[in-house]
């Protein structure tokens, strides 16, 4: 009896042990997750969030409208009576950031795709000319080159993205259309940023996209030989085709390419609703936006992609999708190697990749930029809200990690309301477009920008 008595207590004894030794393992790693470099978090739409605070990032530019400089007031007045100028029709996409090499002042580049008609220019840099809706546009490299709207195919018809080098290139892709017209076959343009001379082109060959369909809209640039000790023309590209579900592989050192599409690059019905800040709009995009494993990690690196209106975040070894001998099968090729990492369960736009392995992503819901360190499962809980603004964060449409002179990484994005424009909702009286930057470093540890 006595015997059965003293069992009964050890064991509750030892469940009482357990139980507390359980307890103390959990607040140390509930203790150790919230000092890590993502900052503490609490839980919200199934994501984690650091917090409740707004995050405010540093403002480089604003403005209610586009404000596009002319060659003349001539000029000016003559492509408004055309219709090649309509104040309301322009919407800025995508910013990249030059940083001279000789410490002369910082440029700033933006793209006004040609969603439609009335956008002068495509591809522009900001200066400090002030004018009533904000800085004033001037077209980069020249007018010259956006002024036949598409029937210079030498020229540049409509630019979406683009995407700056460490040798101080810019890489531009032209989707050659304008309103889903195709004026021009889509083309990557390369321009040495000092002397805006051309340095490499390519017309992409028929078979690589479908005309009145596709519409070219990122290329990411992955190069094996940057500076300072390399050229930058060990590089491959690759081009996302949304409307065209799919994206294009480019070999720029052997000048040739090919086509991927699989099931992921698809968009997904059930993601075609698109809300933003309560508004809604539909648009069935496939493969949107690209990053690819940082060279330091020392792992076998990946190209990240998605489709925007799908929450399937999916990866590629760089081995396989930049060898062309795997993609002669249409949709059926390289089925093994779509590598699906996890669902978001929300649509973000364009990505961003830190050299930490950090990948950058804006999502819809909530309104803000998410982190996730690529060396951790794709989860809801490795996932975390690095900063969030439902007011100046409505639709990340450019995302760059951008290394300055002195070495630092900046987070560089511009936001548009892009829901404003699919609705019909936009009012030019309030403030509609930003640029505003970070730290990578402050932004990751959730310090001030």
């Amino acid at each position: 009896m006595f015997k059965l008595r003293d069992e009964a207590r050890n064991q509750d004894n030892n469940m009482r042990s357990t139980w507390f030794y359980l307890i103390w393992i959990f607040l140390i790693i509930s203790d150790s997750e919230s000092s890590s470099s993502f900052g503490n978090q609490r839980q919200h739409h199934g994501h984690n969030v650091r917090s409740n605070k707004y995050k405010k990032l540093e403002k480089e530019y604003e403005a209610n409208n586009l404000e596009f400089a002319f060659p003349s007031e001539a000029e000016r007045q003559a492509s408004l009576r055309d219709g090649r100028y309509n104040p309301d029709s322009p919407l800025p996409i995508d910013v990249d950031v030059y940083y001279p090499p000789n410490g002369k002042d910082t440029v700033i580049f933006m793209t006004i795709p040609r969603f439609g008609r009335g956008v002068p220019y495509s591809l522009a840099y900001l200066t400090d000319v002030e004018r009533p809706n904000g800085t004033e546009l001037q077209p980069y490299p020249s007018y010259d080159w956006h002024k036949s709207h598409g029937s210079d195919c030498d020229g540049l018809t409509s630019v979406y993205r683009i995407q700056i080098d460490s040798c101080g290139k810019m890489w531009i892709l032209d989707s050659g259309e304008i309103e889903f017209t195709q004026y021009c076959a889509p083309q990557l343009v390369v321009l040495d940023i000092a002397t805006t001379r051309v340095v490499h082109r390519y017309r992409l060959p028929q078979g690589m996209f479908k005309p009145t369909i596709s519409r070219f809209v990122t290329p990411y640039v992955d190069i094996a030989d940057p500076a300072p000790f390399g050229s930058c023309q060990q590089a491959f590209v690759y081009m996302a085709d949304p409307t065209g579900t799919g994206f294009v592989v480019y070999d720029a050192a052997n000048g040739r390419s090919w086509r991927v599409e699989n099931k992921y690059t698809f968009p997904d019905p059930d993601f075609g609703t698109h809300t933003i800040a309560g508004e809604s709009f539909e648009l069935l995009d496939g493969a949107f936006g690209f990053a690819v494993t940082p060279r330091q990690l020392g792992v076998r690196r990946m190209l990240y992609f998605h489709a925007l209106s799908n929450d399937a975040q999916i990866a590629i070894p760089l081995d396989i999708v930049n060898d062309p001998t795997y993609w002669n099968n249409g949709i059926n090729s390289g089925l093994e190697h779509f590598v699906l990492l996890g669902k978001r369960g929300v649509q973000c736009a364009t990505p961003a990749m830190t050299s930490n392995g950090v990948l950058l992503c804006g999502h819809l819901e909530p309104i803000g930029i998410f982190g996730w360190n690529i060396l951790t499962p794709y989860t809801f809980a490795n996932r975390k809200l690095l900063a969030e603004n439902p007011k100046t964060l409505q639709f990340i449409s450019g995302l760059k990690v951008i290394k300055n002179l002195k070495g630092k990484e900046e987070v560089w994005m511009v936001t548009n309301r892009l829901q404003k424009s699919f609705t019909g909702t936009t009012n030019f009286d309030e403030t509609n477009y930003r640029i505003l930057k970070c730290g990578v470093e402050e932004l990751l540890n959730g310090r001030s920008c």
